[in-house]
């Protein structure tokens, strides 16, 4: 009888999925991913993710682990926090939250109590679903009130203010999904000092705009940072819990004060929320934070930013509606209103002109979210690909040609194939033989 070991190499390949696999990759290859919450990843970081380390379990952390054999997972785990607080200039990271909306859970178990007011954007108007969303946890285990932008698409910072001073708030959250203005984080302090609120700040999409100096920082302001680690940051799937503080004791039960953050924030994610890390993820999450601490990745956010100022310029100029009129960091969200289409008509015309978006609610938006006014596209992806302005002018008229003639097919197709003689200039990021 054959071994076990003999059995696993003789195992053939999952052809169906390995096909998929390489579709995925041709899609992606030879199309424009514009959704502004992708990016592509580099090598290195994709052989970290798909390596042995997954095959391990290490519940606990460094040294107190409730396994036995996570010596060299430890190394691994803290080296990634070790990076993480040199590039963030803080005391402290967990690099375990398995993606951003846990992370943000372990934020609110480790800040509030369950039936305690939070207040954090609306969904409808760029904030996150775990900001507050009625039907989210955020909205279900907690009182959640939430704030709008002004008619101008701007944060309405005195509006913010008196609502806090209204609902008295236990936790303010900031940060967004479809934003693109810059964040005044020490007003948004100060308004949570004003009401005695921990103030929690969701990244997620701008820290490697942060990382790359085209966004001021939260850390060393807000009491929590929250950020996935792919999104501009361009590393795999996963978050990072960031403050300052004592150094964390995190089998010892703690009072809620800033010097103990490190701990609560800790044992909010084992034992509070999750079991075992994954330390593939974690692996990943070490290559894609050196790779972030390269002089390079400046240039790559500096480009970024410009890449989307130039494209929210050329869309201006053919009369399209940008919120709050512009960008300041790498996305842009557009109101298709006065174009006579909806987000989802302009979402799958685009689609098959080769070019990804989403459609998008923009601020207050008649329409249904799930048949909104707007779409929602940015730049990050692109730039990764070595793109520059130069593009972006390109890439602004095949956007409006699409919208145009959303129901020409024959149309689209033409643009899908510039779309993708472009693409053939500027490869992804990574040297997989299925694509």
């Amino acid at each position: 009888m054959e071994s076990p070991e003999l059995q696993l190499k003789q195992m053939k390949r999952d052809d169906i999925i390995d096909q998929l696999i390489v579709e995925e990759v041709r899609r992606q290859s030879e199309g424009l991913e514009m959704i502004p919450s992708e990016n592509h990843t580099s090598q290195n970081v994709l052989d970290a993710l798909g390596s042995r380390l997954t095959d391990k379990y290490s519940e606990g952390y460094p040294g107190m682990r409730y396994y036995g054999g996570c010596e060299v997972v430890d190394k691994v785990e803290n080296i990634a926090r070790d990076r993480a607080k040199k590039l963030f200039g803080c005391d402290h990271a967990n690099v375990q939250p398995y993606s951003g909306s846990p992370g943000n859970m372990a934020a609110y178990y480790a800040l509030v109590d369950p039936g305690d007011t939070v207040m954090g954007l609306h969904l409808f108007f760029g904030g996150h679903m775990t900001h507050g969303l009625k039907v989210n946890f955020s909205g279900t285990y907690y009182r959640s009130v939430q704030y709008k932008t002004g008619q101008d698409g701007y944060l309405d910072y005195d509006a913010i203010q008196q609502m806090a001073t209204e609902e008295k708030p236990r936790l303010l959250v900031a940060g967004a999904t479809a934003y693109p203005r810059i964040y005044d984080w020490k007003r948004l302090r100060e308004i949570a000092d004003s009401v005695g609120a921990w103030f929690l700040a969701d990244t997620s999409h701008i820290t490697g705009l942060i990382v790359g100096g085209e966004h001021p920082s939260p850390i060393g302001i807000a009491d929590v940072v929250m950020t996935t680690t792919h999104k501009t940051l361009r590393g795999p799937r996963g978050a990072i819990l960031l403050c300052n503080g004592n150094p964390s004791t995190p089998l010892k039960k703690v009072e809620r004060t800033k010097e103990n953050l490190p701990t609560l924030l800790d044992r909010a994610i084992i034992p509070g929320l999750q079991g075992g890390p994954h330390n593939h993820q974690t692996a990943a999450i070490a290559v894609a934070l050196r790779e972030a601490s390269q002089p390079e990745f400046k240039i790559y956010a500096r480009q970024i930013v410009k890449n989307a100022k130039k494209l929210a310029e050329k869309l201006l100029k053919k009369d399209y509606n940008l919120v709050t009129g512009g960008t300041d960091n790498h996305l842009l969200l557009i109101d298709l209103t006065n174009k006579g289409v909806i987000g989802a008509e302009a979402e799958t015309a685009l689609g098959k002109a080769g070019i990804t978006v989403n459609k998008n609610a923009v601020p207050f938006d008649p329409r249904s979210p799930f048949s909104p006014s707007g779409i929602r596209l940015g730049t990050p992806a692109l730039t990764t690909r070595g793109m520059k302005e130069r593009e972006m002018e390109q890439i602004a008229e095949w956007i409006d040609q699409a919208i145009s003639n959303h129901s020409n097919d024959k149309k689209l197709a033409q643009i899908k194939a510039e779309v993708k003689e472009l693409s053939s200039k500027f490869p992804l990021p990574s040297n997989q033989k299925n694509g």
